[in-house]
């Protein structure tokens, strides 16, 4: 599964990559720890043009409240039109989800490891997801579910599963409405491996308060998080 993201890119940036503007009336975020029921940079089929802020962790418009176990924050890919929560997203409201980063963890001896996995030179990536609009009166709710897939070689030394990166190309063809089924699912590929890194980060990332930019920073390879340790400056990439 994807439960965390980093973001950490000025809002400037991240209009000029993808060709957006941000017009919401939050100030933009910089997550370092972003987390499920947080405010979210998304594109929409819907608006292509433009990023929003969608909470992660879709509520199905026939949910009877935003806050409900019907609230998810992944979608595999291989079963989208077999779930009822997912079918009509998948049809008629796809996005993109930007990241420049996501986490996952290790089973160890010590206990769950946390890695950060992102691109080699740190860059902007979108993510494929699903989204939502939940409505009750005045009351309306955004949300969306990021698509994961099985993992490369790169991931499958850390976790079963992970998120669908989409390569530049084709990221505005998942937004298409013209797409059949067929061509949107061919799309929700497991990204090449030679263009992700990963390296083991401090278990502070577990806490989604700490949004901060020691969440970021590699460990040694020989750090144990569990017990304590220094940081270093040097990342240490061990796939």
């Amino acid at each position: 599964m994807c439960g965390r993201i980093s973001q950490t890119k000025a809002i400037e940036f991240v209009e000029q990559r993808f060709k957006v503007k941000y017009y919401g009336e939050k100030e933009w975020p910089i997550y370092y720890n972003g987390a499920p029921s947080h405010s979210i940079p998304v594109i929409t089929n819907e608006n292509p043009d433009q990023i929003q802020l969608f909470r992660w962790g879709l509520v199905p418009s026939w949910s009877k409240t935003p806050d409900t176990k019907y609230s998810m924050i992944n979608a595999k890919a291989e079963t989208l039109e077999k779930k009822p929560s997912y079918r009509l997203p998948f049809e008629k409201r796809r996005c993109l989800v930007v990241a420049d980063g996501f986490y996952e963890w290790k089973k160890t001896a010590s206990g769950k490891q946390p890695y950060r996995i992102s691109l080699q030179d740190d860059s902007l990536f979108a993510m494929a997801g699903l989204w939502e609009q939940w409505e009750d009166g005045d009351q309306v709710l955004p949300s969306f579910t990021i698509i994961t897939t099985e993992p490369n070689a790169t991931i499958e030394k850390i976790h079963n599963r992970m998120p669908v990166i989409l390569p530049n190309e084709i990221e505005r063809q998942w937004l298409d409405q013209s797409l059949e089924s067929e061509e949107l699912k061919s799309l929700l590929q497991a990204y090449p491996k030679d263009d992700l890194q990963a390296y083991p980060v401090s278990r502070l990332v577990n806490n989604p308060e700490n949004n901060q930019p020691e969440v970021l920073q590699p460990i040694d390879k020989n750090y144990d998080s569990a017990t304590g340790g220094t940081p270093t400056n040097n990342q240490t990439k061990l796939f």
